[in-house]
């Protein structure tokens, strides 16, 4: 009983494990999953996303393999730059399994081994490029890194799509020169900015005053043209209206009377003139000033064309003088008298009436006695 009980014990534990290597030759894979198959410890086949059934006790599924993008992070390590100074360096690499048989069977471990390359590609990387560079460079260190891994990674059945530089830390000290450096540059900056308003306000001012200067000397000389071209508009206006005016006197002489006319008017301007000197200016006439009629007709006039004036007679002498003959007086010189103002003869126009005349009173003359004995 005891040994029926065992017997029976062991073939139902046999058809437990039967029954369930028969329910594990049964795999659903899931996406974007693969499964590695070996058939009696060699390589058999994969399997992708689906239902697949394996052969009990013969095919044995040694490898799962994800094929969806991963991101790893690159621990911090210390690099040294060209200028030899210590900088710790960390990033993050973005990479993905493309083929399942050689990431599984290639390499033990493909991600371990991808960190690891990049940590040495990016230690090389930092000391081709000075400590200023390294800042400034990150594209050029994602790139090589990137470069060299895919080169390996082709072998791998691996393909890295990113990587990034996180960190890059220098030492304390090298962080207060930095600093130090980076405030001198920005003082600097600061001088030259200030520098350059000043003297661009300088040029401002320059071209606002010369500009000043050359409206002003344009306005005038548009001024001083306006005024030249006015000063030729007033002498030809002038110069027309005299030619109209000796043109009209030259009509006014050729009509019958015309002459006369023209005589009588000079004759008046100067009686008119002769009796305005009396406003302080001394002038030289001619002793006999008081025969006008000599005077007008030596200077071109008739003096008949005046209004004749009437002179008193001179009283005749009751004896005649039986004296012998005396010398005749010298003519005294001429005296000064007031200068009259220049004369502005008014011509009158054709058809213009004359004004009357009015003749000068004059003083009656006396023969002069001579001198006493």
């Amino acid at each position: 009983m005891n040994g029926n009980g065992i017997a029976l014990t062991i073939w139902a534990l046999v058809g437990l494990y039967v029954a369930f290597k028969v329910l594990r030759s049964v795999r659903i894979v899931p996406n974007r999953t693969e499964l590695l198959v070996e058939r009696l410890g060699r390589y058999s086949g994969t399997l992708g996303p689906g239902v697949h059934f394996l052969l009990p006790f013969i095919d044995r599924v040694t490898f799962t393999v994800d094929l969806k993008e991963e991101a790893m992070e690159v621990p911090p390590q210390d690099c040294f730059t060209k200028d030899n100074v210590r900088v710790e360096v960390d990033g993050i690499l973005y990479m993905k399994v493309t083929n399942a048989k050689q990431a599984s069977y290639a390499i033990v471990d493909s991600r371990f081994a991808m960190v690891q390359l990049a940590q040495t590609m990016v230690r090389s990387v930092i000391g081709t490029l000075d400590l200023d560079h390294t800042f400034e460079e990150r594209e050029v260190i994602n790139s090589r890194v990137i470069q060299a891994l895919n080169e390996v990674g082709r072998d791998w059945g691996v393909i890295v799509s990113r990587y990034e530089v996180k960190n890059i830390v220098p030492p304390a000290s090298v962080r207060d020169s930095m600093e130090r450096q980076m405030a001198a540059e920005r003082d600097r900056r600061a001088l030259l900015a200030r520098a350059e308003g000043e003297k661009q306000a300088r040029i401002n001012d320059s071209s606002g005053k010369k500009q000043e200067m050359i409206n002003r000397s344009q306005g005038e000389m548009q001024r001083r043209i306006n005024e030249a071209e006015g000063k030729a508009e007033e002498i030809l206006a002038i110069a027309k209206a005299t030619a109209d005016s000796i043109r009209a006197v030259g009509e006014t002489i050729a009509v019958p009377g015309g002459r006369e006319a023209v005589n009588m008017r000079l004759s008046q301007q100067m009686i008119t003139k002769l009796g305005a000197l009396s406003n302080g200016q001394r002038v030289v006439l001619p002793a006999d000033l008081m025969r006008l009629d000599d005077v007008l007709r030596s200077i071109g006039l008739d003096a008949t064309a005046a209004t004749p004036v009437p002179v008193p007679s001179k009283p005749a002498s009751s004896t005649l003088s039986t004296s012998p003959a005396r010398p005749q007086p010298q003519v005294p010189p001429p005296m000064a008298v007031p200068a009259p103002t220049p004369m502005q003869p008014v011509l009158a126009r054709a058809g213009t009436p004359m004004p009357q005349v009015t003749a000068m009173p004059t003083m009656p003359t006396t023969p002069w006695p001579g001198p006493k004995e």
